[in-house]
């Protein structure tokens, strides 16, 4: 018998696999293998990263990969990486600069707040681990 993925363990699946291609990005964009937060490398022009910020990025989507093997660490993962990812969006109107380590203001805020939204959400909605199974 094979037991199919929730929702919750494919979002985790699904963010983990586009953190770890936003850092690979980040890594191979101009300026983003400098640790200098004032002035980032950018994404698409749009989003300020530098190395810290891509670690971090794929830090979450190891992380994400991981979760995704169970439904309780999926439902962790996009409840904990919600709520640290609405931290970081409040504190990209604090400390724009994060504090002299990672670029978090500009369009990261409003990034950072629909990350935070969509993971909450799957998270704090994750229904229990009564998926169906199928023979193979």
């Amino acid at each position: 018998m094979e037991k199919r993925m929730t929702t919750v363990q494919r979002v985790a699946q699904i963010f983990g696999i586009v953190f770890i291609l936003v850092a690979i990005v980040g890594f191979i964009t101009p300026g983003g293998m400098s640790m200098d937060a004032a002035n980032p490398g950018m994404i698409m022009g749009m989003f300020p990263v530098n190395l810290l910020h891509n670690v971090v990025h794929l830090l979450f989507g190891l992380w994400g990969i991981a979760a995704s093997r169970s439904w309780a660490g999926a439902k962790q993962y996009a409840t904990v990486a919600g709520a640290i990812y609405l931290v970081l969006a409040i504190l990209g109107f604090v400390a724009p600069d994060g504090f002299g380590l990672v670029p978090l203001g500009g369009n990261d805020r409003w990034l950072h707040v629909v990350l935070a939204v969509a993971l909450l959400y799957f998270g704090l909605t994750a229904k229990g681990d009564a998926v169906a199974t199928s023979a193979a």
